[in-house]
């Protein structure tokens, strides 16, 4: 899995560097979302989508362990440009109503800021 984080005060920016977020990897990105957020301690994610081209139901349920994790503790998350394809599955599964989504990275930056 190719992926890559960058830590901006405190705000926390995992962009995923893969053309799909689907079963092959979704274990191994609920992983790193649960190290980031338990044992790193980080309260406000940005999740960059903008590489991703497709997901399925264990890809959402990967974002949504990172969201449930956050919740927890008062943290917040955002997801940033997600292809069509990928926000038409969370406008479907009505995700979008739980999940913040930001056209780009600069964009939830300042709404997390303002949190």
């Amino acid at each position: 899995m190719n992926f890559e984080t960058k830590r901006v005060n405190d705000i926390t920016v995992f962009k995923l560097n893969e053309r799909r977020l689907d079963t092959n990897i979704s274990g191994l990105v609920k992983g790193e979302f649960t190290l980031l957020l338990k044992v790193e301690g980080i309260n406000k994610l940005i999740i960059d989508l903008s590489e991703v081209e497709s997901c399925d139901s264990s890809g959402l349920s990967a974002i949504l362990v990172a969201n449930r994790i956050l919740q927890t503790s008062g943290g917040k998350i955002r997801l940033v440009a997600p292809s069509e394809k990928v926000y038409a599955l969370i406008r479907i599964t009505q995700l979008d109503r739980v999940l913040p989504v930001c056209e780009t990275v600069d964009q939830a930056f300042d709404e997390l800021r303002k949190e």
